[in-house]
């Protein structure tokens, strides 16, 4: 296409012979981002400081006793928003699973990687906590580099052990943010005043956590983003012409050069690279969209600036799509779209209406097994089941049983059953229909669950008789 001839024209393409985070000798090149700055970093800032609050406060919220977000995968035991779920409420998570990822790949399509750069939380703990304290040990990026070639002394080693001690100290803290997000902040800080001898396998699950946190911020940084996240992949498959992502106006920007002049024409672009000083993942943004974007923006501050700086309108480098660039289009709500947007529409309603439908109680009744029916005296016969059941609200509750009474009695064996907050219980009873009533061998039987005399739950189970049908 003309578009596709133009960029090949105007761009060198050797930049796909290498990666930036690797050198000549196939090593590691540790990346040292210049600090970013500029209305898009003000406003991602002021995103991260809600975020991190968030963060922060949820594990301290409760609902009616629990708390408000909490994973226990090792228990089954699964609390979001207050609403409690069990393994049985598997298919509702599946169900949440497919509504995300169609969600993301919507998104993705329509807005490219700006999730990554704005709300993923590798980029948030690394961008707005992790680099902002290096800046504050270590200085800008500079004087990391001087740092970091200067040979070892007694200043380069108070920096490193006063930059790691922060760096674990700040992992630690994660650590146990991640573990109450999974047993609730209740277990962690019980956890605590009982002591490490107490919980030994516990103490050994946060300093493992801990030392992952450490090593991904301290040294591993932007591989997580270009080598282990599959999402960046995902570009090359969702991403086309209409998608908007942080993108290098080619046709205005080049061809690059310092000076323009009569006999020289050149664009806007200065070929200053102060895109590239700022970028976390060491790209040159100018060479079109790539894996290792994560579409932070920090390259459309720091060319505003400089377009500013030399009386040129700003946005070289801004959120468009390649037709924007290329054809001046906006964006259009394409056939592509438009499909993602149906199924997702479906499968966020079905998600809903699982929701709005789950029972407070979850109840599945058994047969007895090895029993058929028992003939009980003055004519009757009986059928013993079981009913496993699992209270998903933040109360004990005492339920009771019952049946139509044409369709006969139901009688419980031993007590009636009450159910702990969140706990399971079973309970064991007997249905008894008059044999003269029995029309069939097998035939449907609802029994009726109630709290207070309220029905919660109607299960439907059969009934077997001696007469054939």
């Amino acid at each position: 296409m003309i578009d596709e001839t133009r960029k090949e024209e105007l761009i060198d393409q050797g930049f796909r012979n290498k990666i930036a985070t690797i050198d000549e000798k196939g090593k590691r090149n540790y990346l040292f981002p210049k600090k970013p700055k500029g209305t898009l970093y003000n406003k991602r800032s002021l995103f991260s400081i809600v975020y991190l609050i968030l963060f922060l406060a949820i594990p301290w919220i409760k609902v009616e006793g629990d708390p408000l977000i909490m994973m226990n995968i090792l228990k089954r035991k699964f609390i979001i928003f207050g609403q409690i779920f069990g393994p049985q409420d598997f298919f509702i998570f599946a169900v949440g699973m497919l509504t995300f990822v169609v969600f993301i790949i919507l998104f993705t399509v329509i807005f490219g990687r700006v999730f990554c750069g704005w709300a993923c939380p590798q980029t948030i703990f690394m961008e707005m906590v992790f680099r902002k304290i290096e800046y504050w040990i270590e200085g800008d990026y500079t004087k990391q580099q001087q740092l970091k070639a200067m040979p070892w002394n007694g200043y380069k080693i108070r920096k490193r052990i006063t930059k790691i001690f922060i760096f674990y100290s700040v992992s630690f803290i994660l650590a146990n943010y991640f573990m109450a997000y999974l047993i609730s902040m209740d277990e962690v800080i019980r956890y605590v005043n009982e002591g490490i001898s107490s919980h030994l396998s516990t103490f050994f699950s946060i300093i493992g956590f801990t030392t992952v946190f450490f090593f991904v911020y301290y040294w591993f940084r932007e591989q997580v983003c270009i080598v282990v996240c599959p999402y960046g992949r995902l570009q090359g498959v969702l991403l086309d012409k209409n998608s908007i992502v942080v993108a290098y106006d080619y046709i205005r920007g080049e061809p690059r050069g310092k000076k323009a002049s009569a006999e020289n024409q050149l664009g806007d672009c200065i070929d200053c690279k102060a895109c590239v000083r700022v970028c976390p993942t060491g790209i040159d943004i100018r060479n079109g969209t790539q894996l290792e974007c994560i579409n932070c923006t920090a390259c459309i501050d720091s060319c505003n600036e400089i377009m500013e700086n030399i009386g040129l309108p700003k946005n070289l480098i801004r959120f468009a799509s390649e037709n924007n660039i290329v054809k001046n289009q906006k964006l259009k709500f394409t056939t592509r779209i438009k499909a993602y947007s149906v199924v997702l529409i479906m499968i966020a309603s079905a998600l809903v209406s699982m929701l709005l439908t789950r029972d407070d109680v979850d109840i599945t009744i058994l047969r007895t097994q090895g029993m058929i029916y028992q003939t009980l005296p003055s004519g009757y016969i009986g059928n013993l089941y079981s009913a496993r059941m699992f209270n998903k609200t933040h109360k004990d509750i005492t339920l009771t049983l019952g049946i139509d009474e044409k369709e006969g009695s139901i009688e419980v064996l031993g007590k009636q059953p009450t159910i702990n907050k969140e706990g399971y219980a079973v309970l064991t009873f007997l249905i008894k229909k008059k044999s003269e009533l029995i029309r069939k061998r097998k035939s449907d039987i609802k029994v009726n669950f109630y709290i207070n005399k309220i029905k919660i739950a109607s299960k439907k189970t059969s009934f077997i008789g001696p007469v054939g049908s």
